[in-house]
């Protein structure tokens, strides 16, 4: 019991994050421009973190939401927005 608990709070975090992250690119990028390839990066990363955690109960729920919190802004850092915004920061 407390096993798939403890998965099905990752995956609530997790969706939040995705969706937060969807958010924010559409609000900054825009319908044309939306980075779909990052996104399903980061859809594939989840389930990778989740089976992760179902296949090794020893990792702590705390290190797996961190990864994945690490790897949200991992891709983030890699979008047209996100690259823009800090060439305009630079210049």
């Amino acid at each position: 019991m407390r096993k798939s608990m403890h998965i099905a709070i990752l995956v609530g975090v997790m969706i939040c994050m995705t969706a937060s992250f969807g958010f924010a690119e559409y609000a900054a990028a825009g319908k044309d421009n939306f980075p779909y390839f990052q996104f399903g990066c980061l859809v594939l990363g989840g389930m990778f973190i989740v089976s992760l955690k179902q296949r090794f109960p020893q990792i702590y729920m705390k290190e797996a939401v961190g990864s994945f919190a690490l790897y949200t802004v991992l891709v983030a850092l890699f979008t047209n927005p996100v690259v823009d915004a800090i060439r305009l920061m630079v210049q």
